[in-house]
Formats: C-alpha cells, structure tokens, sequence
C-alpha cells in the first residue's frame, strides 16, 4: 500500500516557505508502521499533483488543510479520487467541521485531531477493508467491517451511505514516543530560509524547523487550537537535543525554527534546552522562535541563554497596545510585561520580532492608534500586523455569529495576513481596520531609518518586483489599486 501525504498550495501571500511539520510527523508514524510513503507540498512543487498521480500510482493519498486552504483542499481530493484512491483529509478545518467536508463524494475519510496513530490504524483497516465505492470511481467509499467503529477521531460512511463521527481521540500525552517528522522526505533545497523580511531571501537555506512541545493552555479568544487543544504537552530537553543534533549534524540544517505555540512556558525547561544546545556545541546554527514568545514566562538570563545557544531572533504575541483590548480577548499579559520581555531581548543582543493584531472586539479608532503607537515605541526588526479573523471553533467566531456580522462566506478569505476584515462588532467598520491596517504599516515601516535599512539591503534590489506588489499591499492597498486601474 503506498501513501501519499499532501500539502495544497498556499493563495496567501507568503514569501517564507517552510516544511509542514504535520506531514511531516505523519510521514515519520507511517514510515516507522512499514508501509511506503511521498511528500507533494504544493508550495515548492513544479509538477502538478494530477501529474504525478498520473504517472505514478497511490493507494491512499491523505490531505491537509487549515481552514483558508479548504477549497484546495478539496480539490486535490477530487483530484486523487479520480486516480482511484481512497482520499483522506485531516489538518484544523477538519477538526472542527468533519460534517462539511464528509458531505462531498471525493472525500472518504476525515480525520480529527491528532493524526499520527489514527493514521495507522486506518491503514490496518483498509487492508481489511478498503471500501466500496458507493456511486461509481469517483463516488464516496462505503466502509463496513467492525474495525472503523473503534478508530478514534475518524469520520466515515457506513454501510448504508451515513457519515459516523466516532469519538475523539485523546490527546497523547507523551511526545516523545512519537516518531520523529520524516525530515529526509521534504525537498529541503526548495524551501527558503524562515524570515526573507528581515534576512533577505536565501532559496539555498537548509531551514528546518522542529517541535519542543504541543499545545498552550491559554485561551485567547481569537486562536484556533482545535487539534493540540487547551493543553501544554512538552518533550523532555535531552529528546529535544537529540532530534536538534540530527538535524544539524547529518541533514546539514543552516537554520532552525522553533515553531512551538508557546515553547516558554516553562521557564526553566527553557533554559535547559539552551543549556544542553551549549554543552552539545550545536550553538552554530542560528535559530529562531517562529511564533510569539509569552512575555510574562521570560527574564533575561533566559534570553542570555538563548543567545548563548545560538538563537538570533525572538518573537512577542503583543497583540494590541490597549490593557482593556488584552483583557478583554484574554490574553493574560500587561503591556509593561511586553515592555520587560523586548527590554530584555535586546539587553541579551537578540533581534526581536513583535506580531499585533486589529480589529479584535471591543476595539476603537483610539486602542487601534495605542497599537500603532506601541509598535512604534518596541521597534522590534520586524513588525507583523495582522487583521482579526474569526475562525470556526474560537470563542471569537461564536461571537461574532451571535452578536455581530461575518462579511465572508468564503473560507479562503480567513487569512490573518490579508487586507480584508472578515466581520464587524460593536461600532468598529470593515474600512476603519483596514484604514488603521495600512496605517500601521505605513507609520511603521516609511521611516525613514527603515527605508535606509531596506535599501542597503542587497536583497532588495534582487526582489524588486516583487516587492513593489508588497509595497502596494501593505501601504496602499489592492482596493485602492483596483479602483485606480
């Protein structure tokens, strides 16, 4: 039986492209069961997946999918179901709504939650029972042995064409039983390093990134954890080495990214890890947090040590720069928290990268300008602004639905890094969020010391074009551009 794991192309703009950790980790479960197994990431990909389908046959072909890459998503299952394989999706937008995409003929299993042991158990269960095709090739699979009724977290049909939702699967608890992602599998050479923004593009990176826990226990409103849940899962420091040796010493990585929700939490486990990177001279490779630090877990003998450890770069969930906006959303930090954990960052000679959000309810014209002015006042390298997106399953989106307006339908427009407000709560308007978006970036990044930084850059001439388009998005915006046109 060969498998094939999939990763749709990205419609967001991106110009970072970096390894999916979750096919990954599939990969590496699916390998160490014994059966055979290909990566298709379709964001470095130059053959079309109905291409390599075509000349090369699968018997499963599994797909993943956030919720802004669903239609993707769906279609490389048509796509797959047409070459005669049995179609399984998985990923957070399967979690969270397994009915929506169980109600279309191309797809036949869903898969919810954590992956890496329903995965095996399906394919025992397809040897058993590989499905019969309910309406032709390209119609939905019907299952019926005893098996599928014990798999955990699996969507499928019956017998008699009824989708079966059978019980979730508990989180497991330890991590660090679970084989290693099957880093070997990716087209390393295809990807770029993890920050072009603030490095300048390298598409020769060797950058990887790697897992020191699951999870995060707080509950902001607006975040999305349907898979990892409520919960923080960390592997043990030495595990966590081990697989950071691997990835240095025998696949050549030139650059890490720790791409943990919270890998802080616990402070000291922290500063175990960095201390182990020293002792084992794996200090260096660069690396860095890919998402945003807990500012309230920090002191600056762990970024001393972080430093120390090889780290270059650190990022901080600030969010908004009002107090009541970040109580309100729950995020559990005081902005002079922020101001201590970038403080401290610096003192310890690391670069800082700082992520804010608009939009989020209860927000004003004047919690939008304390954002912008915060932003201003933290000056981290480099500044992400993102518009508030209500994704299914968060209390935000409950919110939304019952007291305010989704302005989309269209679930490829939940990208946190588009120009587009989704919704609308309270007085705040679509085109204030995006007037303020712009603004904070416009105020941001025209200064004029960031122009020159921007220029001196090599890489900037090398991007030109590309670059201009950023520059019209960000500052002045496609609507503003259509009309122009």
């Amino acid at each position: 039986m060969k498998i094939l794991l999939v990763s749709p192309a990205s419609r967001v703009w991106n110009s970072r492209r970096h390894i999916h950790m979750g096919l990954g980790y599939l990969a590496g479960s699916i390998r160490a069961a014994g059966y055979p197994v290909q990566l298709y990431d379709g964001e470095v990909e130059d053959e079309p997946l109905a291409d390599l389908l075509a000349r090369e046959h699968f018997d499963v072909v599994g797909i993943s999918s956030p919720t802004p890459l669903i239609y993707e998503a769906w279609k490389a299952a048509e796509t797959a179901k047409a070459h005669g394989a049995v179609t399984i999706l998985g990923g957070p937008h399967l979690t969270l709504m397994p009915a929506e995409s169980m109600e279309r003929p191309e797809v036949d299993l869903a898969v919810r939650g954590e992956a890496e042991d329903t995965i095996i158990e399906i394919l025992h269960a397809l040897e058993a029972d590989p499905g019969r095709p309910m309406d032709g090739p390209t119609g939905p699979r019907l299952f019926t042995h005893p098996a599928w009724r014990e798999i955990l977290g699996l969507s499928y049909r019956n017998a008699a064409g009824e989708v079966v939702h059978n019980p979730n699967r508990p989180l497991r608890k330890d991590l660090d039983n679970i084989p290693w992602p099957a880093y070997d599998l990716f087209k390393i050479e295809r990807y770029t390093n993890l920050q072009p923004l603030t490095d300048g593009l390298d598409p020769h990176a060797r950058s990887y990134t790697l897992l020191t826990s699951r999870g995060c226990p707080y509950q902001c409103i607006y975040c999305s954890k349907p898979i990892t849940g409520h919960t923080w899962r960390p592997r043990q420091p030495a595990e966590v080495v081990k697989e950071w040796a691997y990835l240095v010493r025998e696949l050549g990585a030139t650059e890490i990214g720790v791409t943990d929700d919270v890998w802080n939490l616990d402070v000291e486990r922290a500063k175990e890890i960095c201390r182990l990177l020293i002792r084992e001279k794996l200090n260096h490779v660069p690396w860095i947090t890919i998402h945003g630090m807990r500012a309230p877990q920090t002191d600056l003998e762990l970024f001393q040590l972080m430093k120390a450890a090889g780290c270059k770069r650190v990022g901080f969930g600030v969010e908004s720069g009002s107090q009541r906006v970040l109580d309100f959303i729950k995020k559990k930090q005081t902005i002079e928290e922020v101001r201590q954990a970038f403080a401290n960052a610096r003192a310890a000679g690391l670069e800082t990268m700082g992520f804010f959000i608009f939009g989020l309810p209860t927000e004003t014209e004047e919690t939008m300008d304390e954002t912008i002015k915060l932003a201003l006042e933290l000056d981290p390298d480099l500044g992400n602004f993102m518009i508030a997106a209500p994704y299914p399953g968060t209390e935000l989106y409950e919110m939304v639905r019952t007291q305010g307006r989704l302005l989309t339908n269209d679930w490829g427009d939940f990208a946190i890094h588009d120009e587009k407000a989704r919704f609308e709560i309270g007085e705040v308007t679509a085109e204030l969020v995006e007037r303020k978006w712009h603004e904070a970036y416009r105020r941001f990044y025209l200064r004029p010391s960031r122009i020159w930084r921007r220029l001196k850059n090599p890489d900037t001439w090398r991007r030109l074009p590309s670059l201009v388009g950023d520059f019209v998005r960000f500052f002045v915006g496609r609507k503003h551009e259509k009309k122009a046109a």
